[in-house]
């Protein structure tokens, strides 16, 4: 009999996940703060904080508020800067009980380069991702809607990975033009060669979606409810934007070029992440859920295994793009 831990083993680009079950960027601290309340090792990996070269403070208060089918937050990337995290997180990561991957922001490609090759340096680290999608600062999307920017970026990003897997967080802002495949297209086939005899010219993941721009106002004293006018919209009303832009790169690129989705957008319960899964994605990401329960990874990781065993499969994977269209 296939076990539950067998059923939902998950490989991602080379990782191999216990679960295809991960802990979004920024909602999990800047490591492994979520220790506290969830036991890691029942989660098939987490996310860093997005880690920029330069300390930053983010934005004003408030920077995070509830709103009907999700929240908004606006946190500006802060985050104590790539210095700092290798000084003080760094260390620490070989002993977090599940795999960790690096998020990475910056506003010009020479940031992200000078950190990610920081983070190549760091064992313990497993892949990086590449968030060119934030839409609560100035120049956060750039460079994933503009396949010609964000070709460069990978290109460049690429020549300093020499063993760490790159991961690529696109925005759903992309839907419009240039078009989601097209973004992810030059995410995955940047031109230029790989550095390494097992590394792809681009991406190694696809992740799908990032928060989608949005706004909030107090009607009685008509200001914006956040202290940026305006924030990051997640939660269970972007999740059926997320499925179909999964549904639509699976289709339209992920699967002929074998490139691993990572679905991202309002996964509450095991049916939002199973959704995902018959998609096109090979793991999911779990983020503004942990705000109302930290420990719903391993509720939506134990749904997953029972319907795995239901429809039949031995393992997860088996159900990938398995959507009936």
């Amino acid at each position: 009999m296939t076990s539950a831990q067998d059923i939902l083993r998950t490989d991602v680009a080379g990782l191999t996940l216990r679960n295809p079950v991960i802990l979004a960027a920024g909602t999990a601290g800047t490591l492994d703060e979520m220790a506290d309340v969830l036991d890691l090792s029942h989660v098939g990996a987490l996310v860093t904080k997005s880690i920029t070269r330069s300390a930053r403070d983010g934005n004003e208060t408030w920077r995070i508020v509830p709103v009907e089918a999700g929240m908004l937050n606006a946190i500006g990337l802060a985050n104590v800067g790539i210095d700092a995290f290798i000084l003080d997180y760094a260390p620490r990561a070989a002993g977090v009980p599940t795999t960790v991957i690096g998020s990475i922001a910056g506003f010009s490609i020479d940031d992200y380069v000078r950190v990610a090759e920081a983070m190549d340096a760091v064992e313990a680290i497993g892949a990086v991702e590449l968030n060119v999608s934030c839409p609560n600062v100035h120049n956060g999307c750039e460079f994933g809607t503009d396949p010609a920017m964000l070709s460069e970026l990978v290109r460049e990003v690429r020549r300093v990975l020499q063993r760490t897997r790159m991961f690529v967080k696109l925005s759903p802002i992309a839907v419009g033009q240039p078009g989601i495949i097209a973004v992810a297209r030059a995410a995955v086939e940047p031109g230029g060669l790989p550095t390494g005899p097992n590394q792809r010219p681009g991406a190694d993941a696809i992740c799908l979606t990032n928060t989608i721009p949005a706004m909030a106002i107090d009607v009685e004293t008509r200001t914006p409810l956040l202290a940026n006018k305006t924030g990051g919209f997640s939660g269970p009303g972007l999740h059926p934007v997320a499925v179909k832009l999964v549904h639509d790169v699976y289709r339209g690129l992920a699967k002929t070029t074998q490139t691993p989705l990572i679905g991202i957008g309002g996964v509450l319960r095991w049916e939002h992440a199973a959704e995902f899964i018959l998609a096109g994605a090979s793991a999911v990401e779990v983020g503004t859920v942990l705000f109302a329960d930290p420990r719903s990874p391993l509720a939506i990781a134990k749904g997953l295994a029972k319907w795995v065993a239901r429809q039949g499969h031995a393992n997860i994977a088996e159900l990938v793009g398995a959507v009936k269209v």
